[in-house]
């Protein structure tokens, strides 16, 4: 593609300095792939500013620049074009550099603190179970129409995205379901995608170490539904606080769902086991192998969202039921002796809280429930004398342990979380470093029809120590602790 036609992208006229009729044949931010034919976005980023880098994609061949400062001497036969926001440019570039593959499939973004992954997994799950081809973007692994592909972050790169998108768009996909993290929208990693409707689950309190103040971290969100189009549709979270915050501003046709209140989608749970739930969904009825109020609040989302899509209701019902949980939610493994253990992404406050609340509405008086829990490294550290405290508030025993340790001392992440908790409230508190003991430990504290919940890591398959990613996978430790490798 012609570089005159990417910049005719950007919202404001760039300055520029050399020729603009060159070929582009492929874009990135990554210097060490800005060679001849590709174009370089240099971009500031949180530890590293991709202008510095410049001189060195120049050496390598790199024929054109986009920058937000331009450099003090230019070279000779290299085009600059200077705008306000490189972040934004990827964005906007990235899509007409692709073909515009957004604009080609009915594209639904879910952003929220918690269910992101379940919601918008199920919905790939349920219109690919509908006959309809798909495209998926989560935390746990990208889809092509069936096709796995390795997951790095809740929302991809922009450059990755819509070369992801040209192939769902390539091989036939009519759809594409996709998480929308607070960190893409401020970002601007999802700039020029045309959403055709977005879904808000709840907020809490979770990023305020990117964030700062949790106002931000709310805009951030709402700036997903702030920008989309009038044709889109967008769904919230009423029971939440902030539901209606997040429609405030949004030219996107409005729906509300809720299991507390009026709304226009209303589910209400009928019965509930740890084998599924039974959920009156409107005037409708489906049992649905999902368990806890959670789980209903995002199936009235993804229920909400097929029949704003078109989908008749009772379908939608149909082909729900017949669904299992994503992998590491709520993921139940049974031992021979009657023990049951809970596999559970939950790593903030209100996940915990929420998990928790489900087991202890389900279990019987004489179960005891052990919850084994951490918190991640380099991440917000507010939120870790909290996470104890809701575990002890909810469990009978807590074994605290390290999570995703990253650069951090575990030693030290545990101690912020124990400096939540009370003298007495410690007594009742195991702090095993080693997470593999630590499950271990917490499933020989079980005894026949306890339940040990396992937070934090869910569907992760590695341990992040000092930077290197080491296998570990919690299902892994608990099947070999019950003896059913």
């Amino acid at each position: 593609m012609i570089l005159r036609k990417l910049i005719q992208e950007l919202p404001t006229t760039p300055e520029v300095i050399g020729n603009v009729d060159i070929d582009i044949k492929d874009m990135t931010f990554d210097s060490r792939k800005a060679v001849e034919g590709v174009l370089f976005v240099a971009q500031k980023g949180e530890k590293t500013d991709g202008h510095a880098y410049i001189g060195k994609a120049i050496e390598q061949g790199c024929k054109a620049i986009v920058c937000q400062v331009k450099p003090e001497a230019t070279v000779e036969g290299v085009t600059y074009v200077v705008t306000e926001d490189t972040h934004l440019a990827l964005g906007l570039m990235a899509s007409a550099f692709f073909g515009y593959p957004s604009r080609q499939m009915k594209l639904v973004g879910v952003t929220g603190t918690n269910g992101k992954t379940t919601i918008a997994t199920l919905l790939y799950r349920l219109f690919t179970a509908m006959g309809k081809d798909c495209g998926l973007f989560s935390t746990v692994a990208n889809y092509i129409k069936g096709e796995k592909m390795a997951a790095t972050h809740t929302t991809p790169d922009a450059i990755e995205l819509n070369r992801q998108m040209k192939k769902m768009v390539d091989l036939g996909c009519t759809y594409c379901f996709m998480e929308v993290s607070s960190h893409s929208v401020v970002q601007h990693r999802i700039a020029g995608l045309d959403f055709d409707g977005g879904i808000f689950t709840n907020i809490t309190h979770d990023h305020l170490d990117y964030h700062k103040t949790f106002s931000n971290y709310i805009q951030a969100k709402k700036g997903f539904f702030d920008g989309l189009k009038k044709e889109a549709f967008a769904i919230t979270n009423i029971d939440d606080k902030n539901g209606n915050v997040m429609l405030q501003n949004t030219a996107a046709k409005k729906y509300t769902y809720s299991l507390r209140t009026m709304a226009d989608f209303k589910c209400s749970i009928v019965e509930q086991g740890f084998e599924g739930t039974l959920l009156k969904m409107g005037s409708l009825e489906a049992f649905m192998l999902f368990v806890g109020t959670f789980n209903a609040y995002n199936l009235t989302a993804i229920y909400g969202a097929a029949c704003a899509l078109g989908e008749e209701p009772q379908n939608v019902l149909r082909v729900l039921s017949t669904l299992h949980p994503v992998d590491g939610r709520f993921e139940t493994i049974r031992s021979k002796d009657g023990k049951t253990a809970i596999v559970d992404y939950a790593h903030t406050p209100d996940a915990l809280t929420n998990v928790i609340s489900t087991i202890n509405a389900i279990r019987k008086e004489s179960q005891k429930l052990i919850c084994v829990c951490g918190c991640g490294g380099d991440r917000d550290k507010t939120k870790r004398p909290e996470m104890a405290r809701e575990a002890v508030n909810g469990a009978q025993q807590v074994v605290l342990t390290s999570d995703n340790p990253r650069t951090e001392d575990p030693v030290a992440i545990l101690n912020d979380m124990r400096a939540g908790l009370t003298e007495e409230e410690l007594d009742n508190v195991l702090t095993i470093v080693d997470r593999r003991e630590a499950i271990k430990t917490a499933i020989m504290l079980a005894k026949a029809g306890d339940i040990i919940l396992i937070a934090g890591k869910g569907h992760e398959d590695y341990q992040d120590i000092q930077g290197v990613k080491h296998h570990f996978d919690d299902r892994e430790e608990v099947r070999k602790a019950f003896g059913i490798e």
